[in-house]
């Protein structure tokens, strides 16, 4: 080896070393006026570790299924023709206060709270009955709203309602109710004074009805209840069917009903249930908590009320229901009749009255 051979193999092994112990010191991770964080190694080999299993993933909690969200139609407002319109807005807007309410809104306290807000006397809550259930929360939607009465200073009107509320459960149960709204005269809005929720009673055939029935029996309608039930020309809100299948109404009405859903569609808004018991303002009782007479607010899709409905509509069905055995027919048309079988006044300007003798 020459001396120059001997010099590169020196520089050579300088460097080597020079870079073993920079490595020395990077991996005792020495700096300047800094810590290791890394221990020193041992002399004596580490014992083997058991190989540990990889932890079970947590398993993420499943959200509970999103609740049905309830209806939520718009009040109810009166249209053009109405006699007295803010006696019916006032009717309304009462049955809303005590039907509906949002989640954790039930009970008579919040009801009393909502009802004093409209500017009326709390305790009219406490008559809600049926139209209040036991339930977090519930939606109401106003058919219609007819007179069942209207005189100088005071009223009857008719609130129709679909209603839905939440169950213990979850899940959405769907009904209605017809609610007679008593109203005076106030200024400077009339005031109600009573609250009278219809109650059709038990359907016709269940143990309710009748106490010796067995309870494992189903009820079934008539074939006439069955025949209107299932004519799609015959709209009937939740009450006025529940009124069909009680068995309390006459097959008169039913008859009649069917034979005009020939040449018309009808929109019926009471039968019996949610009528006052007299004639209002008189003590003649009313054919309707008899089972013996129907109201009808719409023909052909064409409410009675609205000026824009034909008069020519209206008194053609009125005749129609003269021919099919009703005694007594009431409406916004004035026609001639033998036996004062047709009339008129306010209270019938916003639907047409079929009634019967039996």
């Amino acid at each position: 080896m020459t001396s120059g051979d001997s010099g590169r193999g020196t520089g050579r092994r300088g460097v080597l070393r020079a870079g073993a112990a920079a490595v020395l010191l990077g991996a005792a991770g020495c700096t300047s006026g800094t810590k290791s964080a890394v221990a020193p190694a041992s002399s004596t080999p580490a014992p083997a570790q058991a190989p540990t299993a990889a932890p079970s993933p947590t398993p993420s909690p499943t959200a509970p299924p999103a609740a049905t969200p309830l209806p939520n139609p718009p009040l109810w407002q009166p249209g053009p023709g109405e006699i007295q319109p803010d006696v019916k807005r006032r009717a309304v807007e009462l049955v809303a206060a005590l039907g509906a309410w949002p989640p954790g809104g039930q009970g008579s306290g919040a009801a009393r709270a909502r009802v004093a807000a409209l500017g009326l006397p709390p305790g009219l809550a406490d008559g809600a009955g049926r139209l209040a259930p036991a339930a977090p929360e519930a939606a109401v939607e106003v058919v219609d709203a007819q007179y069942g009465g209207i005189l100088a200073d005071s009223a009857s009107v008719l609130v129709v309602c679909r209603q839905w509320t939440r169950q213990p459960d979850g899940s959405v149960a769907a009904g209605g109710i017809t609610v007679d709204v008593r109203l005076s005269r106030a200024e400077p809005r009339w005031t109600v004074t009573a609250v009278h929720p219809g109650d059709p009673g038990p359907v016709a055939g269940s143990p309710a009805a009748s106490p010796a029935a067995s309870p494992a029996a189903p009820a079934a309608p008539t074939p006439a209840v069955a025949k209107v039930l299932a004519e799609p020309r015959i709209e009937l809100p939740p009450e006025a069917a529940a009124d069909l299948l009680s068995g309390t109404v006459h097959d008169s009405v039913l008859t009649a009903m069917l034979r005009l859903a020939g040449p018309y569609a009808l929109s019926v808004s009471v039968v019996r249930t949610g009528h006052p018991l007299d004639v209002f303002g008189t003590t003649r009782p009313s054919d309707h908590p008899l089972g013996r007479a129907f109201d009808v607010w719409r023909i052909d899709g064409r409410a009675v009320v609205d000026p824009a409905t034909p008069r020519q509509l209206i008194e053609s069905f009125m005749r129609d229901a003269a021919a099919a055995g009703s005694y007594n027919v009431g409406g916004p048309v004035a026609i001639a009749g033998v036996g004062n079988q047709f009339f008129t006044d306010d209270t019938h300007h916003d639907h047409v009255h079929v009634g019967f003798t039996s």
